[in-house]
């Protein structure tokens, strides 16, 4: 027993301590307005699950609204969201629309385009 404690507490001083996380409200300018362009991922792998899906959601948006679409395939979007959170978890020192384009690239090549 003593040696399965001694193995948990080496586990645990390992651990990273643990981010509060942060409301997307925190990002905004004193008019409530959020910089889409300066948001790092950082700040998306530390916010609410229900803020970085909704951000997600309206980078999907942009980028569909960039190449003059105007549907949404829901399934697709949500595997992609969740790809760039996985990627920004990763890569926290990277601006979201940095990741988005790594990982368009990725797809790209992954088509052959």
């Amino acid at each position: 027993m003593l040696k399965f404690v001694t193995m948990f507490a080496v586990a645990m001083a390992f651990v990273a301590p643990a981010r509060a996380q942060t409301e997307l409200s925190a990002y905004a300018d004193k008019n409530g307005y959020v910089n889409m362009n300066e948001l790092t991922c950082a700040q998306l792998a530390h916010t609410f699950q229900e803020d970085a899906n909704f951000l997600g959601v309206w980078y999907s948006g942009w980028y569909n609204g960039l190449a003059k679409k105007s549907s949404i395939n829901i399934p697709r979007v949500k595997e992609g969201v969740h790809e760039v959170i996985v990627y920004c978890k990763a890569h926290q020192d990277k601006k979201i629309i940095e990741a988005i384009g790594t990982i368009l690239e990725k797809e790209k090549e992954r088509k052959g385009e």
